[in-house]
């Protein structure tokens, strides 16, 4: 009978180790998830338009108050670096030159969800929470809705609510940030 060896699971400072070793690239569509190197879906054109849409709406109204991030690392955790569509993260004078933003950092995260709807919902949605990232929008583009998700408390999202064409969405943890759904959707 053969043993079964489990697989290897990294830390992210590690992980970011391989990455400055150059045994992980720019080239490479990876993040870390709870240890596990795993490939990032691509993406189709609607989910490009959205995310440089919504890219375009945050740097004209909240980047006095946050730095925006685009598909850039973000830690949550341990042993876990994603790497959310767009992020709103607190100012900090270097820019992050000195390390990715930790979960403490983060004001908003914006995961745009065209075939990845099911992982978003799941386990990345339970990693935010479980790491106190205070509040995360899941753009729903076979739904043509925007899911937002505030007040984690052991590990859950208190509040979750449906944001429609026609509607507006303030943020929560961004003062002032208040964008139309239309506007975000197309």
């Amino acid at each position: 009978m053969a043993l079964q060896s489990p697989n290897r699971l990294f830390t992210v400072d590690e992980y970011e180790r391989m990455i400055e070793a150059g045994i992980l690239t720019e080239n490479d569509r990876v993040e870390l998830v709870e240890g596990e190197i795993v490939e990032r879906a691509a993406k189709g054109s609607r989910h490009s338009s959205c995310t440089n849409r919504i890219t375009d709406l945050f740097y004209r109204h909240a980047r006095q108050s946050a730095i925006v991030r685009v598909q850039e690392p973000v830690r949550v955790g341990r042993r876990s670096e994603l790497e959310p569509d767009v992020a709103l993260v607190r100012l900090r004078d270097d820019l992050y030159a000195g390390a990715h933003p930790v979960a403490a950092d983060v004001l908003l995260l914006v995961e745009v969800s065209d075939t990845t709807l099911a992982y978003d919902h799941g386990l990345k949605l339970a990693l935010y929470a479980g790491a106190g990232i205070p509040e995360v929008w899941v753009v729903s583009l076979p739904d043509d809705l925007i899911e937002v998700y505030a007040l984690p408390r052991s590990g859950k999202y208190q509040e979750a609510r449906e944001a429609h064409h026609g509607e507006t969405i303030e943020a929560r943890s961004v003062p002032g940030l208040t964008l139309a759904v239309d506007d975000i959707l197309g």
